[in-house]
């Protein structure tokens, strides 16, 4: 019986060790088969989760294109991290293989992994401008909603760098644009009430001094402008030929200004001139009267 002791120890530790090792396999065969990516994962792979898309057609959309293995493991953990109501419709860039529960995560956490678009909207910009700029940056951007929302907001979209999502839709957009504007004017909404002015008065003057100024010739430009009102003359600038037709400030803005131009209605410079032009090089040339006008168009123009 002493003898035959190490024996049976020996063969129970074996037993053990077999069982343990095919523990092992199973698990890794298990993981294998279900939670690792396909082997002809295709790296840097982008798809795009549609609004709507429901839990099994995702799970079949995923499993055609290499980026799981088992549709069910996906939906389970799409579940557990809370719910068919959990799918965010994105972009989503699969840039190396993953496991199931980790792409079920991205997924319901809207982790994208794509490098935001960079969007400039110059100082100036129309609506139509706008939309034409986003469009050609943006999968999803319909210009002809986009133009419908802002059909009043000329003028309230504020031109500046903004990142978006590639398929980001043309509500983000006019949300960012919009808010941007908001907290601007905001910022100078005493500065405003100080120089007796209406919002949208020097929104529109603003939109104006835009579009005839070619440098740091704003505040000049803006005293000008503000004089001609005071004094009962058209405007007459030729970035709105409105105002050749009537008195007045058009009766909205003529395109979307950035900051240095509402800081110049706002704070126009005082001058003795009510005529300028710009020459060939862009620069500028003031005049007092009629006179001195014609004669700068003479000599700079001509």
């Amino acid at each position: 019986m002493e003898e035959q002791l190490p024996k049976s120890i020996f063969n129970i530790e074996k037993k053990f060790l077999v069982y343990i090792l095919s523990g092992v396999f199973i698990i890794w065969l298990f993981y294998f088969l279900i939670f690792s990516a396909p082997m002809a994962f295709n790296k840097e792979q982008i798809i795009n989760v549609k609004t709507g898309t429901s839990l099994r057609a995702l799970s079949f959309q995923l499993k055609n294109a290499g980026i799981i293995r088992s549709r069910v493991a996906f939906e389970s953990f799409i579940i557990l991290y809370g719910g068919e109501k959990r799918i965010i419709p994105a972009d989503y860039l699969f840039e190396s293989r993953l496991p199931v529960f980790e792409v079920a995560r991205r997924i319901a956490k809207g982790e994208r992994n794509l490098a935001p678009v960079r969007v400039t909207v110059p100082e100036g910009f129309t609506i139509l401008e706008i939309a034409d700029l986003a469009a050609s940056k943006l999968s999803n951007f319909n210009k002809e909603l986009f133009l419908e929302k802002t059909k009043d907001k000329e003028g309230y979209l504020f031109p500046d760098t903004y990142f978006f999502f590639s398929d980001d839709a043309e509500d983000v957009v006019i949300k960012a644009l919009f808010d941007n504007f908001r907290k601007k004017i905001d910022s100078v909404k005493e500065d405003i009430i100080n120089a007796h002015k209406t919002e949208k008065d020097i929104v529109i003057m603003a939109s104006l001094i835009e579009g005839e100024a070619k440098g740091d010739d704003r505040a000049l430009i803006s005293g000008v402008l503000w004089r001609r009102l005071s004094i009962g003359m058209a405007l007459q600038v030729d970035v709105a030929p409105v105002t050749y037709e009537k008195r007045g400030l058009p009766d909205s803005p003529i395109g979307n200004p950035g900051m240095l131009s509402i800081m110049a209605a706002i704070n126009p410079e005082k001058s003795p001139y009510l005529y300028y032009l710009h020459d060939k090089n862009g620069d500028i040339h003031f005049a007092k009267n009629f006179e001195e006008h014609k004669a700068n168009v003479l000599k700079y123009l001509k």
